[in-house]
């Protein structure tokens, strides 16, 4: 087992040489072996300990080229993307709520009571979306994606902060968001917000552990 282990760290090493995380993903996947190796104590054909290894990690080769393929991703790509696709999603919303109270379209009409009708879908397409922002760059970043993640949370959170006050000092009317806006569901507004950051932080470690 512990043959097994080294050459598949030295393979690894090898294929990593000009990686600048490359001391820290040896650690990670030395220590995850390690576990791994506990729980197969039972097998002692090489040939199969091995197979189960590469089932679970890849091959020392599949593992360096998914490494080297992460570099491409920035950290600030990453985080301008999630950005983007938040302020989209603000921005398709702003548009509909806008075109829905000025414009007397039949079909508009229809699609805004269709979509007010559910509330907690679009909440959890929204939960979805901060989910996958935690997950990714868990994923893709590590350990290291931590100060990253709460950067791009924070910096993401602002559209939804600036929307909450405008509404309840009424800078935007509430007739706008007409049925949506009762006091059930601006607690649910408000406790959904809270809720984004512990969930950003599962995921993120999910993520992370999907990483190795």
């Amino acid at each position: 087992m512990e043959r097994l282990k080294n050459e598949f760290l030295a393979e690894l090493a090898q294929r990593l040489v000009e990686h600048p995380d490359k001391e820290s993903i040896l650690n990670d996947y030395d220590a995850h072996l390690d576990d791994l190796l506990v729980s197969l104590y039972k097998v002692e054909n090489e040939s199969e300990l091995r197979q189960q290894v590469y089932s679970r990690f890849g091959s020392p080769k599949e593992i360096a080229e998914m490494w080297k393929e992460e570099l491409s991703v920035t950290p600030s790509k990453m985080k301008w993307l999630f950005l983007a696709v938040n302020i989209c999603l603000f921005t398709g919303g702003a548009i509909l709520t806008i075109a829905h109270n000025l414009l007397d379209w039949r079909w508009l009409s229809n699609l805004w009571a269709q979509l007010t009708s559910f509330p907690i879908i679009i909440a959890l397409i929204y939960l979805f979306f901060w989910a996958l922002l935690g997950y990714e760059i868990g994923r893709g970043f590590g350990h290291k994606g931590r100060k990253l993640m709460k950067g791009t949370f924070l910096l993401a959170l602002l559209p939804n902060i600036l929307l909450m006050i405008l509404t309840v000092f009424k800078i935007i009317p509430h007739e706008w968001f007409s049925p949506l806006l009762t006091e059930t569901f601006i607690v649910f507004c408000i406790l959904f917000t809270i809720l984004l950051y512990p969930i950003c932080l599962i995921s993120y470690r999910w993520g992370k552990k999907a990483s190795v």
